[in-house]
């Protein structure tokens, strides 16, 4: 039996806090990850992102999304609810990867159809395992598609 090395994967974060973005860079460089990670700040820079404008025209379309909940400009929710009404995006796992253990924020969530709900940890170690669990899980277990 051949195992093959998964091929890397496009990661978009949606990210304004640069600590966590920092701490997502390390996990993966920690990790090993060899998945590509582009880096947007607020949800009307995610939307660009996704549908080629302006700064990003020539961006990648993402095989994953980690989206923070509180974001400038457009929140993660807006941003969630554009991604998945949208017939081109709206095949794209959306993870949400956020601060808030608020019920409504989980709940809200997965009414936007996220894939997923994550609540980052504070502590440097439990975050890198948490990306390494979320990148072995969408990029190793699971069958994306285009993939």
């Amino acid at each position: 039996m051949n195992l093959q090395e998964p091929e890397p994967i496009i990661v978009l974060l949606v990210e304004d806090d640069p600590g966590d973005e920092l701490m997502t860079r390390e996990a993966f460089q920690e990790n090993k990850v060899r998945n590509v990670l582009h880096v947007v700040r607020d949800g009307e820079e995610a939307l660009d992102f996704l549908h080629r404008r302006g700064a990003h025209a020539g961006a990648p379309r993402p095989g994953l999304i980690l989206l923070d909940l509180n974001l400038p400009r457009f929140d993660g929710r807006q941003v969630l609810a554009a991604i998945k009404a949208d017939a081109d995006l709206c095949t794209i796992p959306v993870v949400v990867l956020t601060t808030s253990e608020a019920e409504e924020d989980i709940l809200r969530s997965y009414k936007l159809h996220a894939n997923a709900y994550v609540t980052k940890p504070v502590d440097f170690e439990r975050f890198i395992d948490v990306v390494r669990q979320i990148d072995d899980f969408f990029v190793t277990v699971v069958k994306l598609p285009g993939r």
